[in-house]
């Protein structure tokens, strides 16, 4: 576990964030594959946000995930959800987190298309 910096483009929203990025997930479902997130998934407790409304939110499907984004340069920064025990986590865009490398990252596949 390290501890990540990450923000949208315009700094409005940024986050501090404890995690480990060798469980990065690439999933192909709808709204992933045309964003191109890498998510690493965090409970919501491991995240500390500033900017919060400067937020925006769009759900889809059956609305149980809050794809979160910010309203001025429209960086989408991490989704909420929750774990299957109901506890809160969020999805964080890898790609929004300061000096990570992402060419040295190994990303795990995820079939969400067919889900």
């Amino acid at each position: 576990m390290a501890l990540h910096k990450g923000s949208c483009h315009c700094g409005k929203v940024a986050f501090d964030v404890e995690t480990d990025l060798s469980q990065v997930i690439e999933c192909n479902c709808s709204i992933c594959r045309k964003k191109g997130y890498l998510l690493t998934f965090v409970p919501r407790e491991a995240v500390t946000v500033s900017g919060e409304e400067s937020l925006s939110t769009y759900t889809f499907n059956t609305h149980t995930i809050r794809h979160r984004f910010c309203a001025d340069c429209g960086t989408a920064t991490f989704g909420e959800g929750k774990q299957p025990t109901g506890e809160a986590m969020l999805a964080i865009n890898v790609r929004c987190l300061d000096g990570v490398e992402l060419s040295e990252l190994k990303p795990i596949p995820f079939n969400g298309r067919d889900r």
